[in-house]
């Protein structure tokens, strides 16, 4: 039988360092950790974006069974036994519900990584492949209907951050944010 992998959660607004993060993570993880993201599949071509930006496609007739399926996808990771490192921004208390019900019974250590808004905004100018302002929407938002193990400051240097997350993720008790926020009700079960 197949143990159940792991997951790291990182949740923080676009351009808020979770990459960086991420990768920091997975050079030093004693296990291997697969880094999982939106921008991955985006990235690799999955999604026709091409014909999305033309108009042929409408993205917000296929968003949410494009991330229901990605949030499905995990599942099938850790059901095999991989350990993940995933990326996410988890945009309404809706969308996390959904996810801590789809979750349960996961191990999931959740990280909030949090970027003062200037330097967000600096990071989506500069890095020219985001809408300018969905970081400043994420930062008014994200982190509202979230309870986390730990939470990160992304000026931090990416090393040191993985370092924090990796050395609380060892100490992890049983009592998890996702069991928190199942047991009080915030689960796509409960408000089903």
């Amino acid at each position: 039988m197949t143990a159940t992998g792991r997951i790291i959660l990182l949740n923080g607004a676009s351009s808020s360092g979770k990459s960086s993060i991420s990768r920091a993570l997975q050079d030093r993880l004693d296990a291997p950790f697969w880094h999982i993201s939106i921008d991955h599949l985006r990235d690799a071509g999955v999604l026709p974006l091409a014909r999305i930006r033309s108009g042929e496609f409408v993205w917000a007739d296929m968003r949410e069974a494009f991330f229901d399926g990605f949030e499905r996808s995990l599942l099938g990771y850790t059901s095999t036994g991989n350990d993940l490192i995933v990326e996410y921004i988890v945009e309404t208390r809706a969308g996390m519900n959904r996810l801590v019900g789809l979750m349960a019974g996961q191990d999931i250590f959740f990280v909030g990584v949090h970027c003062p808004l200037d330097e967000l905004e600096r990071r989506e100018k500069s890095r020219g492949d985001r809408p300018i302002g969905d970081a400043a929407r994420d930062f008014h938002t994200i982190h509202v209907h979230c309870d986390y193990d730990l939470e990160v400051q992304s000026l931090a240097p990416p090393g040191d951050n993985a370092d924090r997350i990796i050395a609380a993720w060892r100490a992890r008790s049983e009592d998890r944010a996702f069991s928190r926020m199942a047991k009080t009700g915030q689960s796509a079960i409960d408000s089903a």
